[in-house]
């Protein structure tokens, strides 16, 4: 969509976060101090407008401190901050943000526009930076990421992950791990290791979060030697 029609909706969109009680820069503060003060479940959200409600705003330098550098493939000028409807665990729609280049924004709306409308849950979604860019503990915590200056994990040759690009989404990491070299990313997922469990939350083969991921040409880990069952990236990196 372009900038201008991006207007339009934001535009459209305001009197029903207004009459929600916040603005979109009032979802976005309240996303962020709802993140800091939690450690485990669904991170508590204003409560947000019924429908899925979806803001877009330039990444500033703050937004990324912690999980960009100099040197990294993209710049904070190349980022947005979406800030998102979801479906928790608990079945109630939650306010989460989370960071993408700006090229793929769209993208991103429309991916979880679907899983909104799908009720596929999500344990909680909020930039990378509150786990000071720590991959390992944003993954400990069952949270959805996007953009992380991060290498990636792998078996193969060392390089950019798709997230320094801002071009790839983890999902629910617990429930779906990263299997790597023997081990269990991260470790509390072993007991989603074995695809065949059925629990709520987890990407597989036309479930709703990979159909949703596909609709807009992104691939899924989960396919690959080393199955990394909760990243999606625009380039199957």
């Amino acid at each position: 969509m372009s900038r201008t029609r991006d207007k339009l909706i934001l535009s459209a969109l305001l009197p029903a976060l207004v009459l929600a009680g916040c603005t979109a820069p009032a979802a976005r503060s309240a996303a962020g101090t709802a993140a800091s003060t939690s450690a485990s479940g669904d991170i508590p959200s204003p409560t947000p407008p019924s429908g899925f409600v979806a803001t877009v705003s330039p990444a500033t330098p703050a937004d990324v401190a912690k999980s960009w550098r100099p040197g990294c493939p993209v710049g904070p000028d190349q980022l947005d901050l979406l800030t998102l409807s979801y479906r928790g665990f608990d079945g109630q729609p939650h306010i989460g943000t989370i960071v993408v280049r700006r090229t793929v924004t769209d993208d991103v709306i429309s991916v979880f526009t679907a899983l909104y409308d799908a009720r596929f849950p999500i344990r909680r979604m909020t930039p990378v930076d509150h786990y000071d860019g720590d991959d390992d503990r944003s993954m400990a915590d069952d949270n959805t990421s996007g953009f992380n200056c991060r290498d990636a994990v792998t078996d193969g040759p060392s390089g950019w992950s798709a997230h320094a690009y801002g071009e790839a989404i983890d999902v629910n990491p617990v429930e779906n791990p990263y299997l790597v070299d023997g081990r269990v990313l991260p470790p509390a997922g072993a007991a989603y290791a074995d695809r065949k469990v059925d629990h709520p939350g987890l990407a597989v083969p036309d479930g709703v979060l990979v159909k949703a991921f596909a609709s807009v040409g992104w691939q899924w880990g989960g396919t690959w030697r080393s199955p990394d069952y909760q990243h999606f990236s625009r380039d199957g990196g």
